[in-house]
């Protein structure tokens, strides 16, 4: 077992130990960081691994070849990409009206783009993840919640 791992046990341990309304500021605390960390990743069109998003097809360029605006800039604002948490967890996902959106575009499934039915498969772009900088934040905010 690496320290990594004995130091998420110890946190974990220690975190059981507080009291549920205290567990509920913490989670919210990390709901509400997790969300500004996936927002700024889907601004920056990166997968949780880094790597930049599948280019976009040429169709959605204009005449100068310029891209017209950046994938997902609606689906990152506050209306649909939501922060969750109770004293037990802490979670980010979307809006209802956009999950068929974001779950095509993050498995890169097939989808009817037109009401006349023609039918086109995505590029796979992971739209939510975690990413070992997010990992490292949470046991900072755990530490930090711990000792203040």
């Amino acid at each position: 077992m690496n320290t990594r791992d004995q130091l998420s046990q110890a946190l974990a341990n220690l975190l059981k130990q507080l009291s549920p309304a205290s567990r509920k500021s913490f989670t919210r605390q990390i709901a509400k960081k997790l969300r500004e960390r996936q927002k700024q990743r889907i601004q920056a069109q990166q997968e949780p691994d880094g790597t930049p998003f599948a280019p976009r097809k040429k169709k959605r360029r204009d005449k100068n070849g310029r891209i017209k605006r950046k994938m997902f800039s609606k689906l990152r604002t506050a209306r649909f990409l939501k922060s969750h948490s109770n004293a037990h967890e802490a979670m980010v996902s979307f809006a209802s009206q956009v999950t068929q959106v974001a779950r095509v575009h993050h498995y890169g499934l097939r989808d009817k783009v037109t009401r006349n039915g023609v039918t086109v498969r995505y590029e796979s772009r992971p739209l939510l993840g975690l990413t070992d900088r997010d990992i490292d934040e949470i046991t900072d905010l755990a530490l930090a919640h711990l000792v203040g």
